[in-house]
């Protein structure tokens, strides 16, 4: 029997419910593969800012250390909601992807042809869709410094800071390289090289790495005509790389194709990891795309199977399990194609469940029963 330590960070609004049934699902894969799961939890964001004053505590990034794995639900909300505010929620997932160095945020998009119907774009741009978005997770605006307010006598002034190192862009770059090398072999690097001094250092380094990967074709696109692309012709992306502002935005896009934020998974992992989960095995944190959604919160609306699809990837990334992986994925696939929907990819003739419910729908098709 294998025996894995999962950290679980479920957060604020619904990341407590759609982490649960994360849990149940990985809890139905012990089951069945005869693995062996410990969970241990801590608060982090809004929660933890009630009940200790910060939104992240040191003892609680010690026992994310300390785990083979981290699972995550959301934070935030309007409690906490002050620009003001001298601490907030989100800086309790900056500081955890900081210090455990986290820096490739891997966000696959599939489009499940059962669900084209519940998207925005037309079923025929949707065929086929299947995508990769590796977005740099540490660097940027989010961390580069200086970044502060002050007042003049002109009124109020805010900066940021757009700061990338070669270190940083040739890492995130080769973790694009390699997932290109397992599917199709095709990378997109996404950048705003017309206007943007790092963004012509991140051109300047993908295509200098580009020999090393000769049967990968890279091309290069304006973070403006990728965003325009995703939409009229998404199936022309397999694997995409970019920067950290520019992959937060995309991603949240490429949500529109899927019919909703509540279907995409995401894995935040330390090392470049391989393309098929079975050599290396690399640090992760484990997330739904999703926020909190305070408005629902409590009320058995929330879609927890962005939550389940990213237990896949951590089976496949940092548990080295990728046949557990494909049983969860496969179990997803089955809850779908036989009618089951949260609200959020519901229709009248479809067959409405739950949180709880669809969690247990998929737990019991991963398990056999």
């Amino acid at each position: 029997m294998v025996e894995f330590n999962i950290m679980l960070l479920p957060g604020d609004g619904i990341g407590p419910e759609v982490v649960a049934e994360g849990v149940r699902v990985v809890e139905a894969v012990g089951r069945r593969f005869g693995h062996s799961f410990t969970f241990t939890s801590d608060l982090i964001g809004g929660s933890s800012i009630d009940a200790h004053g910060t939104p992240l505590r040191e003892e609680t990034i010690q026992l994310c250390k300390g785990a083979d794995a981290i699972l995550f639900g959301a934070v935030g909300g309007p409690k906490w909601d002050d620009p003001s505010a001298p601490v907030r929620p989100e800086q309790g997932l900056l500081t955890l992807r900081k210090d455990l160095r986290l820096f490739a945020n891997i966000r696959p998009m599939r489009v499940n042809p059962v669900l084209a119907g519940s998207s925005s774009i037309k079923a025929p741009v949707l065929e086929g869709v299947d995508l990769v978005v590796v977005r740099e997770l540490t660097g940027g605006l989010y961390f580069g410094q200086p970044k502060r307010r002050w007042a003049t006598q002109r009124g109020r002034r805010g900066v940021d800071t757009l700061r990338y190192t070669e270190k940083e862009i040739e890492r995130i770059l080769r973790v694009g390289f390699e997932l290109a090398m397992g599917r199709t072999k095709r990378l997109t690097s996404v950048d705003k090289a017309n206007v943007l001094e790092s963004s012509r250092l991140w051109r300047e380094i993908a295509t200098e790495l580009a020999p090393e990967y000769p049967d990968v074709t890279l091309e290069h696109m304006l973070v403006d005509t990728c965003a325009m692309q995703l939409i009229l012709n998404p199936r022309r992306f397999d694997v995409m790389v970019t920067e950290n502002t520019f992959g937060d935005i995309l991603t949240d896009e490429a949500a529109a194709l899927a019919g909703s934020m509540g279907m995409l998974p995401s894995a935040s992992l330390a090392a470049v990891p391989s393309p098929t989960g079975r050599r290396r095995r690399a640090r992760g944190m484990y997330e739904p795309i999703h926020g909190s959604a305070p408005d629902i919160a409590g009320q058995g609306k929330a879609n927890p199977l962005a939550t389940i699809l990213s237990v896949a990837l951590m089976l496949r990334y940092s548990l080295g399990l990728p046949k557990e992986a494909d049983a969860v994925e496969h179990a997803v696939d089955r809850a779908l194609s036989d009618g089951y929907r949260t609200p959020d990819i519901g229709t009248p003739a479809d067959k409405p469940v739950s949180t709880v419910e669809m969690g247990g729908i998929v737990a019991d098709l991963v398990a056999g029963t």
